[in-house]
């Protein structure tokens, strides 16, 4: 009898979420989608302590759900999203973990050149980050992903893999610096979009100019899993200066479900829409206070 009723308790709960998630999903696309979205990938370790797995467990967990993320996104319209899936500062977990982390972002990316549902998507895929101190195994992956998809335009996925924002920004500061030596630039034309194309994420394709590359690059929504509130020196500058949306979730990286991320776009339409009232409501007092 017990065994009868959790089931029915679990099917009713079922029906329930689907038709939340329906209604949820006919919300959101009645708006504006972010076109760029970001996630921290957080709590892959928590949870294979809480169900009792092995961290590597935990890690393959946490793959198949970023495999489904990237089909819930291309699904709903949105053109692109960043992963973070390893930091600069994750050089400092114990080796046995590492190379555990190494081996998995080695299949991954062996994974992607070849995965039928990327090439037919047309999902060009790019690892943004010091590529150099990672093993030469998953760089020759990385670079093997990189050629497989490089002409496609229709989904941009970029993996931050040894990643660091500050890094990112300083090495864009780099580059900058050494064009104004070549005499390549002045310092009187470097400008916000100056840096933005020189980032790890930026993309100058086809004759792409600064506002376009500005679109590309800036991020409109960031999802972190795990609780944590913290954005972890992810893509600072591309978030930041486009006053993006954050969503905190509790559930781990390999518990998070669709609905989270259509509760994630939620929160960033109703964002847009606050920021447009406000807009409004300021250009209606200068137009009074002009009067």
């Amino acid at each position: 009898m017990k065994r009868e009723f959790a089931r029915l308790c679990n099917w009713l709960r079922d029906r329930v979420y689907g038709e939340y998630e329906r209604m949820l999903e006919e919300e959101i696309l009645e708006r504006s989608l972010p076109e760029h979205v970001a996630i921290i990938m957080d709590g892959n370790r928590r949870f294979a302590r809480k169900i009792g797995i092995s961290a590597e467990e935990g890690y393959l967990y946490g793959a198949e759900v970023t495999e489904r993320m990237i089909e819930w996104c291309f699904d709903l319209g949105i053109k692109q999203l960043t992963i973070y899936a390893f930091s600069v500062e994750n050089f400092c977990r114990t080796e046995e973990e590492k190379k555990q982390l190494f081996e998995l972002m080695r299949a991954e990316f062996e994974k992607i050149s070849r995965d039928d549902r990327v090439h037919r998507r047309g999902v060009r895929v790019k690892a943004i980050g010091n590529v150099n101190l990672l093993p030469a195994s998953v760089r020759e992956a990385i670079k093997k992903a990189e050629r497989a998809t490089e002409r496609y335009r229709k989904f941009r996925l970029f993996i931050a893999v040894a990643y660091s924002g500050r890094m990112e920004i300083l090495d864009s500061v780099r580059i900058i610096a050494s064009m104004v030596k070549k005499g390549l630039l002045s310092a009187s034309e470097i400008r916000e979009d100056t840096i933005s194309r020189h980032l790890y994420i930026s993309e100058l394709e086809d004759g792409d100019t600064g506002a376009e590359e500005s679109a590309k690059t800036a991020v409109d929504l960031i999802i972190r899993t795990g609780g944590e509130m913290r954005l972890s020196n992810f893509v600072p500058w591309q978030a930041l200066g486009n006053e993006c949306a954050a969503y905190f979730c509790a559930p781990f990286w390999p518990e998070f479900r669709r609905i989270d991320l259509l509760r994630a776009i939620r929160t960033y339409q109703e964002r847009e829409e606050e920021r447009r009232r406000y807009t409004v409501k300021r250009i209606l007092k200068l137009v009074k206070a002009f009067s």
